[in-house]
């Protein structure tokens, strides 16, 4: 191994020439300096905040100035997404955030419920209470709409009869049917930024609608609903307010599909395309193709009143039987029973339920109207597995529903994830 080279001898050390009396010392001089640069530095800063004020006040400026009667320029952040990437909102903050969001405090499930058996956040439509919840699985409170404050003078937001949230996860369209409109939440900033009818003024002309139930928004922007009394499924394009598309013909209510549907109580979308109607009058379930093309039509074994039958899978359908006592089945698309829950014992029976949703474990989620409660049915075991609000007691305190009359589950778990081909009817 070589031997190291020694290092070289440290330069002798000079001392430094004195400065001539009348010039600055030089620690002064530095300290000017850097006096500068602390000004530079603290004049960047203001101006920056400056801007940060300006875009905070014209952004809430923005907010104030949407029209809750439904002239804003439209439900963007839904017409932007694309199916793989979700458009950020417009409006502010985080809707997919907010859905999923922790609650607040304690849970307030039912004695023996597992919050295991949801995936995430539940979405309902608390009908008699006049309001919009987001829950966790263990029954806290994550969201709510309306908060005081969150309507403008003279707006009204009524019998929310079903909910689901906007592919984005970042809205949410809720059908006031006795009330005769559709409206379109924005979760974030908790206002109303679309709506489609005129608020308790029943009509089939533009901008009006007799009992709409169920809609939904795609993600090409389209919004398409039932309209029950004028047997008739439409379809929009906010930010406008005329039907661009009809199947049926108003007013005309026999079960003749393509042509016409007997009171038409649910459009849900089929996973091939296409879509399930069903029909109050007459008992009937409807597969259409994206076309608008009658598949299959069917009679759910045994009920009187089906409501919102949708897709299971591919051949399964699953339905329930809005009476007192209610059931919830799956079937074939011919109509051959798979599976049923319709207990009779009160504290299991259902009172008019109007809406059941398949869980990803196999599970059913079902919306007990008159029950007052929403709950998920094991269909190995036909028990009761997890239950909010009190049986056959109406409130609005926490743990309590009154009315509950739809139902959808947050992001990556809802509707509109499910079915991410939906397309309007055309």
């Amino acid at each position: 191994m070589p031997s190291p080279r020694p290092l070289p001898p440290l330069p002798p050390r000079r001392r430094p020439s004195p400065a001539p009396r009348q010039s600055v010392p030089a620690p002064a001089a530095q300290r000017r300096a850097q006096h500068a640069r602390v000004r530079t530095r603290r004049r960047r800063l203001g101006a920056l905040i400056v801007v940060a004020l300006l875009s905070l006040v014209a952004g809430l400026a923005s907010a104030a100035d949407g029209d809750d009667s439904g002239t804003h320029p439209g439900v963007r952040s839904a017409r932007r997404a694309s199916p793989a990437v979700p458009a950020r909102s417009d409006r502010g903050g985080s809707g997919p955030v907010a859905a999923t969001a922790p609650g607040v405090g304690p849970g307030y499930l039912a004695p023996g419920s597992d919050p295991g058996v949801l995936p995430g956040n539940l979405l309902i439509a608390d009908r008699a209470n006049d309001r919009l919840l987001i829950l966790t699985p263990k029954g806290q409170i994550a969201w709510e709409f309306p908060r005081p404050g969150d309507l403008r003078a003279g707006s009204s937001f009524r019998v929310p009869d079903d909910a689901f949230f906007t592919p984005d996860g970042r809205q949410i369209v809720a059908t006031e049917e006795d009330d005769f409109v559709v409206s379109v939440v924005d979760v974030a900033t908790h206002r109303l930024v679309y709506r489609y009818g005129t608020p308790g003024v029943s009509g089939a002309g533009a901008n009006h609608l007799f009992n709409p139930d169920d809609a939904m928004l795609t993600r090409s922007g389209d919004l398409f609903s039932a309209d029950i009394k004028n047997c008739r499924l439409i379809v929009v394009h906010p930010p406008a307010h005329q039907v661009t598309h009809q199947l049926g013909q108003t007013g005309s209510c026999q079960h003749d599909p393509p042509l016409s549907y007997a009171s038409p109580n649910g459009s849900f979308p089929r996973q091939q395309g296409g879509f399930v109607i069903t029909e109050i009058n007459g008992d009937w379930v409807d597969l259409l193709d994206g076309a608008g093309h009658v598949q299959a039509t069917a009679h759910p074994p045994g009920f009187s009143y089906p409501s919102d039958s949708n897709e299971v899978r591919p051949g399964e359908l699953l339905s329930v039987d809005y009476v007192n006592p209610g059931a919830v089945e799956t079937f074939t698309p011919s109509g051959s029973l798979l599976w049923r829950y319709a207990p009779l014992r009160s504290s299991d029976a259902l009172n008019k339920p109007s809406l059941a949703l398949p869980l990803p474990n196999g599970d059913v989620l079902v919306n007990d109207d008159y029950n007052h409660r929403v709950i998920v049915i094991d269909p190995h075991t036909n028990r009761i597995v997890w239950q909010y609000g009190h049986t056959g007691q109406p409130g609005r305190g926490p743990g309590y529903l009154n009315v509950p009359d739809g139902v959808d589950l947050a992001s990556p778990h809802s509707v509109a994830d499910r079915f991410p081909a939906m397309t309007a009817p055309r």
